[in-house]
């Protein structure tokens, strides 16, 4: 049974505990953005179809049993729809839209958002495009939901915020998309660690956590000795923009994408890895237990002599485990508020002792 302990996963089902609401009795119901919880299984959901692009997530989902896709069908509809939108705005309403779009005729879209990560503004949002709404709170959370819907919403509005949402160019020919990491800009910390890639990288590689793909192709781009490069990703909406990303490099070597959690380990041994860890979990509490994870995984995956070379925020402790995993842990830069440090599995050798010196006797 999943753990407790998701305060606006419990609020999203708060009507339905309270009476409010009802579970459809035929049709099912669609959750966009679906979390695992306890609450989910304090009463029947029958015909619960869940969608999660988040792999650690879309993992729990399945090992309780749940029916899970990456994205749903667009030709769908349901006379439920639950969302928990993210708190990147343009991505939410993004999703509220989608929403809408999946409600069958006389169906209802039930969210519900922390208070400190943008509840009144999604409210707000689901109200501009549906109409008048009904409220609850608790635990910080707001759960707020439609009347029964026959196709009274703002169209224009929804198709609006759907394409604010598609892939945008943000510059040297990448694309990205709200809500991705760095969705916007090129994230400092890469382009530090993109500025110290050894020219002699070669072989086969690897880039975890590689969101749209700036890390694979500075890369590419910089080191001719690399022959194969494997992507891994826990987070489907950032793969995507990698295949995007990369499409100009699929001559230059052969690339694998991997919907995948780095921490339960990599796919295939490689001769070295590049990351920029996540360090955020649910509620953007630091979670540095994610990047030791990440180290753990490289240190398995790496061949004799392979090198990983990761950058972080300098007052994540990552030193300690570098220290465990690896023989050799050197930092090559310190600046803005991170740090690139380069670590190899090759043992650092014990001194030889220097040969004892004969005295000789007068």
């Amino acid at each position: 049974m999943p753990a407790a302990g998701d305060p606006a996963l419990d609020t999203l089902l708060l009507p339905f505990a309270q009476g409010a609401l009802t579970w459809p009795a035929a049709g099912g119901a669609l959750f966009l953005r679906a979390r695992c919880g306890a609450a989910l299984f304090d009463a029947p959901r029958p015909g619960l179809v869940c969608e999660q692009g988040f792999k650690p997530e879309a993992d729990a989902l399945q090992r309780s049993g749940l029916d899970v896709v990456v994205e749903a069908d667009p030709g769908t509809r349901f006379p439920l729809v639950l969302v928990l939108p993210p708190r990147q705005r343009d991505e939410a309403r993004a999703l509220l839209a989608r929403a809408i779009a999946h409600v069958a005729p006389g169906g209802i879209v039930v969210a519900a958002m922390p208070n400190a990560e943008g509840a009144r503004s999604g409210e707000a949002d689901l109200a501009r495009l549906a109409g008048p709404l009904q409220t609850l709170s608790r635990a910080h959370c707001r759960v707020f939901w439609t009347a029964p819907m026959h196709g009274d919403h703002d169209a224009a509005l929804a198709a609006d915020w759907i394409a604010a949402d598609a892939p945008r160019p943000i510059g040297d020919g990448r694309f990205s998309r709200p809500g991705v990491f760095a969705w916007n800009r090129i994230d400092p910390a890469s382009a530090l660690l993109a500025a110290h890639l050894p020219s002699d990288l070669a072989g086969h590689g690897a880039d975890l956590g590689a969101g749209h793909g700036y890390l694979a192709t500075e890369i590419l781009a910089r080191c001719p000795g690399v022959t194969a490069l494997d992507l891994y990703e826990a987070e489907a909406r950032a793969l995507e923009l990698a295949r995007i990303n990369l499409a100009p490099f699929a001559q230059r070597a052969a690339i694998a994408f991997h919907w995948h959690d780095v921490t339960t380990g990599l796919l295939q041994p490689v001769d070295f890895i590049v990351t920029n860890p996540p360090f955020h979990g649910l509620g953007q509490a630091d979670r540095p237990d994610l990047g030791r994870a990440f180290i753990a995984a490289a240190a398995q995956a790496l061949r004799p002599g392979g090198r990983l070379l990761l950058v972080a925020n300098r007052h994540l402790p990552y030193e300690s485990e570098l220290a465990t995993q690896f023989g050799d842990v050197r930092i090559l830069a310190q600046q803005q508020g991170f740090k690139v440090i380069l670590a190899s599995n090759v043992p650092i050798q014990a001194p030889t002792p220097a040969p004892r010196r004969r005295h000789s006797r007068r």
